[in-house]
């Protein structure tokens, strides 16, 4: 892993050197031209209103009561991960993120993007959370439902953007350090700079516990562990005028996640290294271009759930992401907005592993395991302004690449077990998305859309076969890309000037779906169903009066299996892991500056286990409670607590093997400069 830190160590020094010197060379023309630098991208194009959209702020992002980013999003109707455990106690390969219901397996349906950069793992698919400092960024947009246009390809179910906060929302310095009821810490830190007519941030975080007991005391057993957690993150960001209309953003960041699950010894790792440099031009020919590389790895170790012993030992896991996009706006005309670019993206990596006798303790099996992804996509896009109506279409193509796939095992004296060698292969794919928004009134507006989509498999899925004893699940290097269509109609009205209601109405078909699919009692494989078809309700409601706010959501989806030839068992069932009903309400009350208090009532139906539905996770409703109270001009006190309820939030259930959610904890701590 050295020469991947130097890498990127490397590339964040020239990223930083960049704008700096841009400071140097223009500070007098700068201040005629009075230069303003957001650290954004280009402007919502007019078509973000055709669409289902969910918006949070700062201060919502930074008064959860857990503190971490996937409780933000989880109060967005729809949103969901493939399991309830948080990104402390969950298998980071397990940590998809999705929307509608459109999950199944621990993928991400959902495309989510930090300052435009996509940020799943190259590997897996999976979301590192863990990598994402909540008090750095300063909005979160969710926009549900495929055909996105830039990097279009893994937007099936959604797209997540996060935008970072500049200098002046964070403050030159900003920092918080608190411990819950179980002595675990959570601290971060953030300096920002005016550098001229730019600016630049340092950020870090490090959090670490003990964690808590995932395994129900009934099911104890002396080789039973906490769920411990070590987990930091730097991140360095700076922006800087170019010209007067071009703005040049870099960023880099290094993360690094230990994890233990379940057992002595079952211990998890991910480190990444990512850098990106992007340019911004708000001139009359707007543009948004952008390269970013990724470097990844993973390990884990899995422990028998009988003898307590390790059996499999994925020591290695390195994968490599590239990619980058241009975006042109040409001024054609002022009722028209079109957006002409194309971008690209490319996933490599190897599985390497070793599984040893849980009888004797020696080695079985080595292993690899790894191939190529890649994604070219063209696109173009118009929204057209007609008065009180807007319309908007994009079209896509998308060409593919999954090439150099291959899974080797030999045994302990380097005899062949079993190779395959998956064929190469590629394919090009249309796909497209129209909608229009209607201005009925001053206080309505309709909008309806339609839409198709596009996912590849991951290298995880296509090659690498895991085991959460005592289930078998293997790989499956003949799946194909998944495709999404699907339409919706909604209206958002606002009765009152404080409240504004939205109300959401979809009807989504994935076809070609990859799921983990039961061949026998303990052995699954990794296939393409025919279909799963979810239709539903998204609504949101927020208010807001004098010093009292109040946000709610809910969705309701009916996400079913079609089944047919050999899936036909399964036609009619649930896709595992995904609830009908899922509500969040929360309850803000701000008395003077400097003062917040918030508490989030969440419900979450319960959901099939597997695609056999034969064990249900039970409903769960959990409390969450936040209070910042300032001790002086920069200092605040904070207190946050989770799951207040003490709910037994059940994460999994395999033949009556169960993992629990976190439990009830009280955290208390110190605020500086927030």
């Amino acid at each position: 892993m050295i020469y991947r830190f130097r890498f990127a160590a490397s590339v964040l020094a020239l990223s930083l050197s960049v704008p700096l010197s841009a400071q140097d060379v223009s500070g007098e023309e700068m201040a005629e031209d009075e230069i303003v630098v957001t650290g954004e991208g280009l402007r919502q194009a007019p078509s973000i209103g055709a669409y289902s959209i969910t918006e949070i702020d700062r201060e919502a992002i930074v008064s959860s009561g857990s503190g971490r980013i996937e409780d933000v999003l989880e109060n967005v109707a729809g949103f969901q991960q493939f399991r309830r455990s948080d990104s402390r106690s969950a298998n980071p390969s397990a940590q998809g993120a999705t929307l509608r219901a459109l999950g199944g397996n621990a993928t991400s349906r959902a495309l989510v993007l930090l300052d435009g950069v996509p940020i799943s793992d190259p590997f897996f698919g999976y979301i590192p959370f863990n990598a994402i400092a909540p008090e750095t960024l300063g909005s979160i947009r969710v926009t549900r439902g495929g055909g996105s246009g830039p990097f279009g390809s893994g937007a099936l179910a959604g797209t997540i953007e996060l935008e970072s906060a500049d200098a002046r929302t964070l403050g030159p310095v900003s920092a918080s350090l608190l411990v819950n009821d179980r002595e675990e810490t959570e601290a971060s830190a953030a300096l920002s700079s005016q550098l001229g007519a730019g600016f630049g941030v340092i950020n870090g975080r490090w959090d670490r516990g003990q964690g808590f007991f995932t395994t129900p005391e009934s099911q104890r057993v002396p080789a039973t562990a906490r769920a411990a957690f070590d987990s930091w993150q730097v991140g360095l960001r700076a922006v800087a005028p170019i010209t007067p209309n071009i703005e040049l953003q870099a960023r880099g960041s290094l993360f690094e996640d230990a994890r233990t699950l379940r057992f002595e010894g079952a211990d998890s790792r991910i480190e990444g290294q990512d850098a990106s440099i992007r340019f911004v031009g708000r001139g009359s020919w707007e543009f948004d271009a952008l390269v970013y590389v990724q470097a990844r790895n993973f390990s884990n170790v899995v422990i028998s759930s009988t003898r307590f012993v390790k059996v499999l030992d994925q020591r290695n896991t390195p994968s490599t992401g590239l990619g980058g996009k241009i975006e042109v706006r040409p001024p054609i005309n002022e009722a028209h907005t079109v957006r002409i670019g194309v971008d690209y993206r490319k996933s490599g990596g190897e599985l390497q592993e070793e599984a040893f006798s849980a009888f004797t303790g020696n080695l079985r099996e080595r292993r690899r395991a790894g191939g190529t992804n890649s994604n070219l996509g063209f696109f173009v896009e118009d929204d057209w302004q007609i008065g009180p109506l807007l319309l908007t279409g994009g079209l896509r193509a998308d060409y593919t690449n999954i090439e150099d796939g291959f899974f080797r095992a030999v045994d302990s004296g380097g005899a062949l077990v079993t190779e395959t060698i998956a064929d190469d292969r590629s394919d090009w794919a249309v796909s497209w998305r129209a909608g229009a928004l209607f201005y009925a009134s001053r206080k309505l507006e309709l909008r309806a859309a339609a839409y198709t989509g596009l996912r590849l498999p991951t290298l995880n899925e296509l090659y690498r076969p895991f085991v959460v004893f005592p289930v078998v699940t293997q790989a499956n290097a003949a799946l194909e890309n998944e495709r999404l269509r699907g339409f919706e109609a909604g209206m958002t009205w606002q009765p009152a000037d404080p409240v504004v209601l939205s109300l959401t109405a979809f009807d989504n078909r994935v076809e070609n779906a990859i799921a983990n699919v039961t061949l026998q009692p303990n052995l699954r494989q990794r296939q393409n169903l025919p279909a799963i078809d979810a239709q539903g309700i998204e609504a949101t409601l927020a208010m807001k009066f004098g010093q009292i706010s109040f946000d709610g959501s809910l969705a309701y989806t009916d996400a079913t299996i079609d089944g047919e030839g050999a899936s036909i068992a399964l036609d009619g069932n649930h896709p595992p892991q995904t609830p009908d009903f899922a509500a969040s309400a929360t309850m803000a009350w701000e008395p003077a500056e400097g003062w917040r208090f918030a508490g989030t009532l969440r419900h979450v139906s319960g959901q099939f286990e597997d695609d056999q539905e034969t064990t249900i996770l039970p409903a769960a409703t959990t409390l969450d409670l936040f209070a910042q109270a300032p001790l002086s001009r920069k200092f605040s006190i904070v207190m946050r607590g989770e799951n207040l309820f003490d709910e037994e939030i059940v994460t999994r259930n395999s033949a009556g093997a169960i993992d629990l959610g976190a439990p009830r904890t009280v955290w208390i701590g110190l605020r500086f400069g927030y």
